[in-house]
């Protein structure tokens, strides 16, 4: 299965870290990041885990709920968890899904063969409320995942979900934004955007971020 931007985020029962979890019983309406390792006891995947921790609240404020993946057993991941509290001096507060049988790596198109016939990739997918793939982002195994550019994309997801705006190259939160330029009407703009907005070309039309 190749799964694509705009697809339906394939639903599945698989054990975890912390019991048999149900995927969509366990997102509710909450946006999802799910994140793939090649194995347990991995140094690159110890940083990025211990990383997801501590970013716990962040996730919150953003009503996001992370959950991670490993083709080991789940004695293996309570063991590996024990190593990422310690070395990284956190404590792990979200499930890591057992994929022994790949059916979830499956699911996702976590296993790229010409990779690894047998590992999962370094993938992760954003999914919203509505259990849309918003987002999939695959690195290599020796690069270990930007958490503060996750945080990036979902910021702008949420906001332009709400806003008939885009957001620029490096955009962060708090700066300004793109009018979509199917938005053409004066009357609407000003009632949408009452700070104004500098039109660089008619097309490239910047605003203050709304909100």
């Amino acid at each position: 299965m190749s799964l694509r931007l705009g697809d339906i985020a394939p639903d599945f029962t698989q054990d975890s870290s912390e019991g048999q979890i149900n995927f969509y019983n366990f997102l509710r309406d909450s946006w999802g990041i799910l994140f793939s390792h090649p194995a347990d006891y991995t140094p690159v995947c110890t940083t990025e885990l211990g990383f997801t921790a501590k970013l716990k609240d962040e996730f919150n404020n953003r009503g996001v709920k992370a959950i991670a993946l490993s083709v080991d057993d789940v004695e293996s991941h309570k063991g590996w968890i024990n190593d990422i509290n310690e070395t990284q001096n956190t404590s792990v507060n979200f499930p890591i899904i057992a994929d022994q049988d790949r059916k979830v790596s499956t699911l996702y198109d976590f296993i790229h063969p010409n990779a690894s016939e047998t590992l999962t990739v370094r993938s992760l997918v954003i999914i919203d409320p509505n259990k849309k793939v918003r987002l999939i982002i695959t690195y290599p195994a020796s690069t270990g995942r930007n958490f503060h550019e996750i945080l990036r994309v979902v910021d702008s997801l949420q906001l332009t979900d709400k806003h008939k705006v885009a957001t620029p190259a490096n955009w962060q939160h708090g700066e300004d934004v793109v009018i979509v330029p199917s938005l053409k009407d004066e009357a609407e703009i000003k009632q949408r955007f009452p700070k104004g907005y500098k039109a660089v070309t008619p097309y490239l039309r910047l605003t203050p971020q709304p909100e």
